[in-house]
């Protein structure tokens, strides 16, 4: 049996759980949530990285649809924007129930997988989302919202990201106050895209596991987006799970400098950097044609899975494509039908059988499971926190 075929079998028993696919916000601005136009039950190859064939022939079982909203969208339009991210991702679930089944818990991650549909749950990207406010972040939750990201690509009143110029050194007051309520609700502190400082201010204040739902290692890669060696050794203490992504310029050096002169032509046409509509990737790939890109591969992600286990542990590690929010990915991980061979690269090079549903299933759940405990805890000793960012920080930063 090659490794392919054995990777596929290994799949079949242990389905991957992707930490971040942005297929809802693909949706929002290639067709304005219009489903009849965008049927996912179909190939939609070209169009969008995720469809429901193409789920199903990557060994995908579980998936946290992202509900991000961009960071120019601020206060009550942010919110009003993950509201409508929310209500897509429960549209899909009810338009294709023989596919996929909505998941609020580990338990019902399980329960999907018995039924052999896929596991639904949600990621909201950004505290933006929640326009600083505690009640928003319990409303989301209740909505079934996931996991949290503290911040997307800049900076917010309560936090700092590690892509935008430092302001607080970490988590302010009001940041640490969102941990501790996050952990309070059992939803999931996400500590991909925040700065360095953040994720160790988090992961002090967190009694529950982190996630980081989808980011890869910064010794392997130096990109600020990546984890260091610091934080994935304290992923153990914690119980936390690092789930690598596929993005090149996350994982291979060399696409680094080729991706910012990527971004700049993006703009210089008046496009977000971030847009993969149609018209957006042919502007992608007239580019790539004057100017061809340094091609990751699924070597270059099984080597940050080598290092991210050899620093973490097999038991906090796990994947986080990032499909439908990128607009290149690595040769042999194109779109959601891939993953079989990343499975089949850490097979050649050695990785068990246990190792591996580790990786693709058991991680997830357990950490989504410890989660839910530590929930139950925290609401045996305490109440919702009505805290402002007025009253801890002293003044709204903004």
């Amino acid at each position: 049996m090659d490794h392919l075929e054995r990777a596929r079998e290994i799949l079949a028993a242990h389905p991957v759980v992707d930490g971040h696919n942005d297929l809802p916000w693909a949706l929002r601005e290639q067709v304005g949530y219009d489903l009849d136009v965008r049927d996912i039950a179909a190939d939609q190859r070209g169009l969008l990285q995720t469809d429901i064939p193409r789920l199903r022939a990557g060994g995908v079982g579980g998936q946290f649809w992202s509900v991000y909203v961009r960071t120019d969208l601020t206060g009550d339009a942010a919110v009003s924007a993950t509201l409508e991210q929310i209500d897509v991702v429960a549209e899909l679930i009810a338009r294709y129930p023989n596919h996929l089944r909505r998941a609020l818990s580990a338990e019902d991650m399980e329960k999907a997988r018995a039924e052999g549909r896929i596991a639904s749950l949600m990621g909201a990207e950004g505290g933006h989302s929640i326009n600083n406010s505690l009640g928003t972040l319990r409303a989301l939750h209740a909505l079934g919202v996931r996991y949290m990201t503290l911040t997307h690509n800049d900076n917010i009143d309560w936090a700092d990201s590690a892509t935008d110029v430092p302001r607080l050194g970490g988590l302010s007051a009001f940041g640490h106050e969102v941990v501790r309520e996050m952990n309070r609700v059992g939803m999931l502190v996400d500590l991909s895209h925040v700065a360095a400082t953040t994720m160790r201010d988090a992961m002090a204040t967190s009694t529950a596991p982190v996630i980081f739902s989808h980011s890869s290692a910064r010794a392997v890669c130096d990109h600020p987006r990546n984890i260091p060696d610091d934080v994935l050794a304290a992923l153990p203490a914690n119980g936390g799970v690092a789930m690598a992504t596929f993005v090149p310029k996350f994982v291979l050096p060399a696409a680094v400098a080729w991706t910012q002169a990527a971004d700049r032509n993006m703009r210089e046409h008046g496009l977000h950097h971030l847009d993969t509509s149609p018209q957006a990737m042919r502007i992608h790939e007239d580019f790539e044609a004057a100017h061809p890109r340094p091609e990751a591969t699924t070597a270059t992600v099984a080597d940050h899975l080598d290092h991210m286990r050899e620093v973490a542990g097999v038991d906090h590690i796990g994947i986080g494509g990032d499909y439908d929010g990128t607009a290149f990915l690595p040769r042999g991980l194109e779109d959601v039908s891939g993953y079989p061979n990343l499975i089949a690269e850490l097979l050649r090079r050695g990785w068990s059988e246990r190792d591996l549903a580790k990786l693709t299933w058991r991680n997830a759940v357990r950490v989504l499971r410890d989660a839910e405990a530590v929930a139950r805890h925290e609401q045996s000793g305490r109440g919702p926190s009505h805290a402002t960012i007025e009253e801890l920080d002293g003044r709204a930063l903004r």
